[in-house]
Order: C-alpha cells, then sequence, then structure tokens
C-alpha cells in the first residue's frame, strides 16, 4: 500500500507500515473507512469499560488496542522509534505515567474546569505521540471518556473527520500548535464547536 500522509500527520516508518493487517486495503481511503469502523468499535469497548481506572498506563494501551487492533499488529504498543513529533521514544512510559499523575492530582483538587482538564489531556497525549500512528484519535477519544466520567459530555470535534485534509483540520492543527505555547482557548473552542 502507497501511504499518503495529510499535512500534520505522522508518517510510518517500513516495519511500522508492515504491520497493517488487512490485506485488501490498497489506498488511504480505504484505509481511513476501515480505521474508522475500527475505532467505533473501541469506542464501544470503552463505554463497556467505564469502571476501569482510564489514567493508568494499561488503560491508555487497551483503548489503543480496541481502536486499531483489527488494523496494525502493533496496536497498543508503545512506537519504538522518533517521529516528527512527540518525546524520545524511550521516555514514553515514563511521561505517560507523569501526564496520568498530573491529571488525578488536578482532578483532586480541582484545578480546572471539566473541560480544560479533558482538552489538557488530549494536548498532551498528542503531544507526547505514544503510538506509530492513531494518536490524535485516540486523544480525542480519552478526552470525551475523561469529560464524561467527571460528569460532563463528549466534545464535536468541530463535528466531522479531522482525517483528511481540510480547513477543519488545518483549525484543529493550528489550535494543537497554540496549546503548544499555553495557550488553550482555541482548543476548548475547537473541542466543543
Amino acid at each position: 500500500m502507497n501511504f499518503q500522509y495529510t499535512p500534520g500527520a505522522t508518517p510510518l516508518d517500513p516495519d511500522e507500515a508492515a504491520g497493517l493487517i488487512p490485506t485488501h486495503i490498497a489506498t488511504q481511503s480505504e484505509l481511513n473507512v476501515w480505521e474508522e469502523a475500527n475505532i467505533l468499535k473501541g469506542a464501544r469497548w470503552a463505554i463497556r469499560h467505564k469502571k476501569r481506572n482510564l489514567l493508568e498506563e494499561a488503560y491508555v494501551r487497551d483503548l489503543h488496542r480496541q481502536m486499531f487492533d483489527e488494523t496494525w499488529k502493533w496496536a497498543g504498543t508503545f512506537r519504538s522509534s522518533n517521529k516528527n513529533i512527540g518525546v524520545d521514544w524511550s521516555q514514553i512510559a515514563v511521561r505517560l505515567r507523569n501526564l496520568l499523575d498530573n491529571i488525578k492530582y488536578q482532578i483532586e483538587n480541582q484545578t480546572f474546569e471539566i473541560d480544560e482538564l479533558a482538552v489538557r489531556l488530549h494536548h498532551q497525549l498528542v503531544w507526547l505521540h505514544p503510538f506509530p500512528n492513531g494518536n490524535g484519535r485516540h486523544a480525542r477519544l480519552m478526552a470525551d471518556l475523561l469529560a464524561i466520567r467527571l460528569g460532563g459530555s463528549r466534545f464535536t470535534w468541530g463535528g466531522n473527520s479531522l482525517v483528511a485534509v481540510s480547513d477543519l483540520r488545518t483549525s484543529y492543527l493550528d489550535s494543537l500548535r497554540a496549546a503548544d505555547n499555553g495557550k488553550f482557548e482555541m482548543l476548548l473552542q475547537f473541542a466543543r464547536n
């Protein structure tokens, strides 16, 4: 398969690309449709497992695995190479544990409102970039799940797919870059738009 990456997407290395499970997929659009169905299955899994603590590494990995287990052999496995985004691959587990501990602390101390706390979790997961692929989609679902568990509601994330090249995707990436600089207003607005 010849992968076509949208702006802001992280290219897979040859070993990661070789982990594609379905052999019938020949185009990027076919892959997107296949992944979408797999992600919906993962979201249903998350709803059924709502009593599990989502702020644990095992849950973060299990959710990714459930979202992509019919698509990628490495689903739920941290990346083992550096990318154009994210922390050094050897630091993923430590940085993820720190992030999850910080979120727990912020919940206990009511540091932020529900939406901001969930959006900050999303941003930091994207910034860590723990998996070879699917990090944005995974981080959005994690934020949705956290918001729901804290008594809020799911985000709309622009109300359409963020996979394809579009003005919506550009707005999303711009809001992530603003959050990289500590300005979360755009991302908060995008999440509820």
